[in-house]
């Protein structure tokens, strides 16, 4: 089992600047790929959009909407892997989660965080 446990986000004006992070139970080393989703309100846990991945190799990919905007990057020392969040908007209010996806026996396995709350006022 993975325990992941987010921590950052709250209340920024749009404009303003957010960083989530998320510790990670197992080594980074062993990922296939680490995420961050958001979920807004009337979505299904299925509907979660990805915002940011970034690979065991370190190859990132981002949503159109995070683009020029959102960087996630890792910290394997501390088995941690974070999302910066620049210039927010209003339709960046959401729920923040983030996903780890390993490798558990023959098996992919995805893992989550509880969630961080993030709202822009306008």
């Amino acid at each position: 089992q993975v325990q992941l446990v987010q921590s950052g986000g709250g209340l920024a004006q749009a404009g303003g600047s957010l960083r989530l992070s998320c510790a990670v139970s197992r080594s980074l080393r062993e990922i296939i790929t680490l995420g961050w989703y958001r979920q807004t309100p009337g979505q299904e846990r299925e509907q979660r959009e990805a915002v940011a991945t970034i690979t065991n190799g370190g190859r990132t990919n981002y949503a159109d909407s995070a683009k020029g905007r959102f960087t996630i990057s890792r910290d394997d020392a501390k088995r941690t892997v974070y999302l910066q969040m620049n210039d927010l908007r209003p339709e960046d209010t959401a729920v923040y989660y983030c996903k780890a996806i390993y490798l558990v026996d023959v098996d992919m396995r995805a893992f989550w965080g509880q969630g961080t709350r993030v709202t822009i006022s306008s």
